[in-house]
């Protein structure tokens, strides 16, 4: 093919998402990493992939059990203070082939630990798609690695195979990061955030709303500084699960802990952030006050639109958000989006359906597809957001709107609205 495959909305809502075309579903073709490679966000590379993640434990090392292709760009988290954090075993194909490197991990547990000048709170072990096509029982690996050296050992599966699975990596990893916690008395004042590895932005509003409805600690593991912070996570009286690959640890929670929990979902149209805040109150049974910031919103939508009037946006998925439902929601604020870079899902497909009732010439383009070697923009654009876009139209007005300080709710399409003006009045 000499050109990108792309296909419109409305093309894509007709089809249904059981008539997902081959070029938007990477198990047809071969895989084009744009967004790993432009985002340094693969399962085990920079941002928050299976190995950082992993590490949001605190006082937690990490065993990297792979060949040298696997292990090599570990080596970019050093510059964010990592390097001390990371011990490697590495594997050749003797080790592969026999699978005698399966007795050399509690060994290897054992050496690290004499590496360490101070004890690890846990050890993750973090392993391949080698290990996925071998299918070793890592629980019970962990198991023999905890009966060895006395440290706490989880397993975090770097599984690139399975990541459009019912459990990708970053579920997975999402339990491993919650399963050292144990039963504790729970506090009636007390709930946790779940979904990201970082905290939510300090002026999110869910903070307030929960304060006034008597919530008086709110967690969040991007906020533990000690193990003990960390484990103070299984007082809480529920869980938030802000993003659905948070689900399985939830669930996990509940079963284990008897923690509850509540799922909300990020978005960026005020009316759907003002409905779910008000399911919300109705769950924990408190009447939450959102009005002040609906109405802030809501003159900031106003102000930007008569400002840059209605800009043509692309909208890449290398960001805080879910592609379709930013698109979604940018056409509510009267902008039109010609152009979405995003992995469609059985989740987000029904956003596609919105927007293809409201923008039905969309194109989607898919940024696993190989033919994206071959795009040329296609129409007028005036902005871009998300990094992947930001790189394919490098002479446009862009944010990456991807901090690791994630928005939530009212907040965040206020501070969407006010880097992308930057972006816009610094470009003119």
């Amino acid at each position: 093919m000499d050109k990108a495959y792309s296909i419109t909305a409305a093309e894509l809502a007709a089809r249904g998402f059981s008539g997902l075309p081959d070029e938007l579903s990477s198990a047809k073709h071969m895989i084009y990493s744009s967004p790993a490679t432009l985002d340094y966000n693969s399962p085990g590379a920079k941002g928050f992939g299976v190995k950082r993640a992993g590490l949001a434990i605190p006082g937690s090392v990490m065993l990297l059990v792979a060949p040298g292709c696997c292990g090599r760009n570990t080596a970019l988290l050093n510059e964010l203070g990592y390097s001390e954090r990371f011990f490697y075993l590495m594997l050749d194909d003797t080790d592969i082939v026999t699978g005698r490197y399966l007795k050399k991990i509690p060994q290897a547990c054992a050496e690290l630990l004499g590496e360490c000048e101070t004890p690890p709170s846990a050890v993750v072990i973090c392993i391949t798609c080698v290990d996925a096509l071998l299918g070793t029982d890592m629980e019970r690996v962990c198991r023999s690695c905890e009966d060895r050296t006395g440290v706490p050992t989880v397993p975090a599966y770097m599984y690139a195979l399975t990541r459009e699975k019912r459990l990708p990596p970053m579920a997975l990893v999402r339990r491993s990061v919650y399963s050292l916690l144990k039963p504790q008395k729970r506090i009636p004042a007390a709930c946790n955030l779940l979904g990201f590895f970082s905290a939510l932005e300090d002026g999110c509003e869910i903070y307030d709303l929960l304060r006034s409805a008597g919530i008086r600690t709110v967690g969040e593991i991007g906020r533990c500084q000690t193990f003990a912070d960390y484990q103070a996570l299984s007082k809480a009286n529920f869980n938030l699960v802000l993003n659905a690959e948070s689900r399985y640890a939830a669930q996990d929670m509940q079963e284990r802990l008897g923690i509850p929990y509540i799922e909300l979902t990020r978005l960026y149209r005020p009316e759907k952030i003002r409905n779910q805040y008000r399911l919300l109150g109705q769950a924990i049974g408190a009447a939450l006050d959102d009005a002040a910031y609906y109405d802030a919103v809501q003159a900031k939508i106003t102000q930007f639109r008569e400002q840059f009037g209605a800009l043509r946006i692309a909208v890449g998925e290398c960001l805080n958000a879910d592609s379709f439902e930013l698109a979604l929601a940018l056409t509510e604020f009267g902008c039109t989006v010609p152009e979405i870079y995003g992995t469609v899902g059985e989740r987000n497909f029904v956003f596609i359906k919105k927007l293809a009732e409201v923008s039905p010439e969309t194109r989607i383009y898919s940024n696993l597809s190989p033919t994206m070697l071959a795009y040329e923009r296609g129409c007028a654009l005036d902005a871009v957001i998300g990094n992947d876009a930001v790189y394919y139209h490098k002479d446009l007005p862009g944010i990456g709107f991807q901090e690791e300080a994630q928005p939530f709710g009212y907040r965040g399409v206020m501070l969407l609205l006010d880097k992308l003006g930057a972006a816009m009045t610094e470009r003119a």
